[in-house]
């Protein structure tokens, strides 16, 4: 007969407490032994322990640190999870010296800052891989700022523009996008640390103190907040989902424009697929596993965040280690969806030829020939706008280029005015031509050559802002780090 006086039910151990050791021994452990050492130096140092009580817990410390072995750690359920089995193994060394560590803190206080460890050192690699992107995308859009490309709006030919240009818009989300996560890493440098359960504790600690050692920027100010707030998992992964929304529909433009009706974008062999059964194939498979891994990656981020959606604002599992665990795929796939993109895009081409065919084709530089009748023979743009149109429809109808309806234009500018245009056929030539069409939208924003130099180094320039940002985060927790250790070898020879 099963009893169920003893803990754990072997059920709630096998499908709970096992997998949840093992996320700690993957991914907090060496937190842990950080966060340890921090609050035994913060203790130490505002007298709450004695050097006699901090000597032999930082030596014991050290000793379980060496002596556990985490591959070959297994769990049974003596102990309900890691911190007591740590916790265990400093009784066993020092009797009941070995649970003073605890003084003045709980798991509450330290499940949160654990998670916040683990989560910076994922963001900062995820902000790292984006900021490479950002730069391959800087490189590419400089070097093709005057290849020109047809632009689609509602899936059909529009106006001319470059690729360079074409880029430059996503680099500006992307930068916009890194920024919010940046700012949304921000908030995981603030500790828990603490806060202890609930109310901070009776003993006079020092949160600065252990949020300095631990390399966060400050301590988390409100202590029901350290343990009931969860803004900076559903800030973090909301920012992060946005990257990756985004970045999703550059690649599904990129699909269209690789495919064989439309054909402006080349994909490189390095890149391609061939069919097993259809020789003349060539499939940009690396395109549609950018696009599942970005949308992977999103509803991994949704995933975190409804989960957090109608949960009590307290301390609770919902928030704690298996769902933190479960949102670090997110940085997997994610990483995986940018480092593929960074190398496609600088590899990818422009059909030079296929674009002039559908630039032909669809009239697109229509809108400048409009725009010329309106400066230059003083028209209102609706008028110019009916004689542009009328061009357009019968070279479509012609299927011929846009360059020879210089007669249908005089034609329709005569009837419709009652007099000769003064636009000569060299003068209507250039109105219709693509690179005219680019070169005289110089303004700020715009395509032609000055406007999207200045745009681009506006863009090297924000790219550069976020660099620092990150790296001043990463130099205050190296230094914290080099400063713990050093704090903690001194409790050993006080």
């Amino acid at each position: 007969m099963t009893s169920y006086d003893t803990f754990p039910d072997p059920t709630y151990r096998d499908t709970v407490l096992a997998p949840l050791f093992d996320g700690v021994k993957a991914h907090y452990a060496a937190h842990m032994a950080a966060l340890n050492q921090a609050h035994l130096v913060m203790l130490s140092e505002t007298d709450i322990l004695t050097p006699d009580q901090t000597r032999p817990l930082a030596k014991a410390l050290t000793e379980i640190d060496a002596e556990v072995d985490l591959d070959q750690l297994t769990y049974t359920g003596e102990h309900e999870d890691y911190f007591f089995l740590v916790e265990h193994l400093l009784r066993e060394k020092l009797g009941d010296l070995g649970g003073m560590l605890h003084t003045a803190r709980s798991r509450n206080d330290m499940d949160h800052t654990l998670f916040k460890l683990a989560l910076r050192a994922r963001a900062g690699q995820l902000l790292e891989e984006g900021a490479a992107l950002a730069e391959a995308i800087v490189a590419k859009a400089s070097d093709e700022a005057d290849t020109l490309i047809v632009a689609y709006t509602h899936g059909q030919p529009a106006q001319p523009s470059t690729f360079g240009h074409y880029l430059a818009a996503v680099l500006e989300i992307l930068l916009s996008d890194l920024e919010r996560l940046s700012q949304a890493m921000d908030k995981l440098e603030d500790c828990p640390m603490g806060a202890a359960a609930i109310t901070t504790s009776g003993f006079p600690i020092d949160r600065a103190r252990v949020a300095d050692l631990l390399g966060f920027a400050k301590p988390r100010l409100n202590s029901y907040g350290c343990i009931a707030g969860v803004d900076y998992v559903t800030g973090l992964y909301s920012a992060i989902k946005l990257i990756f929304l985004h970045l999703g529909r550059l690649v599904q433009d990129f699909g269209q424009w690789s495919s064989f009706e439309v054909g402006q974008l080349y994909v490189p062999n390095a890149f391609v697929q061939i069919s097993s059964i259809m020789p003349q194939k060539r499939n940009p498979v690396p395109i549609e596993h950018m696009r599942h891994l970005a949308s992977v990656t999103a509803g991994r981020c949704d995933m975190l965040v409804n989960t957090m959606h109608n949960t009590p604002f307290t301390d609770m599992n919902d928030s704690e280690g298996e769902v933190q665990q479960a949102g670090y795929a997110t940085f997997e796939s994610g990483g995986r969806m940018l480092r593929l993109l960074a190398a496609f895009v600088p590899a990818c081409q422009i059909n030079a030829k296929r674009v002039a065919s559908n630039a032909d084709a669809a009239c697109v530089t229509i809108t400048e020939l409009a725009d010329t009748l309106v400066r230059d023979e003083g028209l209102s743009f609706r008028a110019a706008h009916e004689i542009a149109a009328a061009t357009a429809k019968d070279v479509i109808a012609r299927e011929v280029p846009l360059s020879e309806g210089y007669a249908t234009c005089v034609a329709t500018f005569e009837a419709q005015t009652g007099k000769a245009p003064t636009l000569t056929e060299a003068g209507f030539a250039e109105a219709v031509s693509m690179r005219a069409f680019v070169t005289r939208r110089n303004r700020p924003g715009g395509p032609a050559p000055q406007a999207l130099a200045d745009a681009l180094d506006t863009y090297t320039q924000a790219l550069a802002d976020l660099r620092a940002a990150h790296a001043a985060r990463t130099t205050r927790h190296a230094q914290a780090e080099t400063a713990r250790a050093a704090a903690f070898a001194r409790l050993m020879e006080a």
